[in-house]
């Protein structure tokens, strides 16, 4: 099962990139005065699933006996894992699906907060798993 350890790093490390790369673009878009296009929002889209296959990697290795580096603190992982899921589209609901320019600078400054958190989840050992 190491290979799924190994997977879940690159697909955790690629989540902490691609929320970073959607705060770059969410920002130059509204600094460009420009809507929020349908492309924008299929990049909200594949980061909810790439942190819903992300998740289910990790509960695989919970269930399968790891355990996080930083002293077991699973609730924690899952607990984090869930709002980086859902804090993008929800932001899209709360919205009501506004593209203008501030909702721009809204997606990306909550973008950047969830790479921000992420790199947070890495740091304190969240996201290590052990055997």
């Amino acid at each position: 099962m190491d290979f799924l350890v190994d997977g879940h790093n690159i697909l955790f490390n690629m989540q902490t990139l691609y929320g970073f790369a959607i705060g770059v673009y969410a920002a130059w878009l509204g600094a460009r005065d420009q809507s929020l296009s349908g492309n924008f929002f299929g990049t909200v889209a594949v980061y909810a699933i790439l942190n819903i296959v992300t998740l289910a990697i990790g509960t695989f290795l919970i269930f399968g006996d790891y355990s996080i580096e930083s002293g077991g603190r699973t609730f924690i992982y899952v607990l984090y894992m869930l709002y980086l899921i859902v804090i993008l589209p929800g932001l899209f609901s709360v919205m009501q699906g506004r593209d203008d320019k501030s909702a721009a600078i809204t997606f990306g400054a909550a973008a950047m907060f969830n790479a921000a958190v992420s790199y947070s989840m890495f740091a304190r050992g969240l996201t290590t798993w052990v055997a």
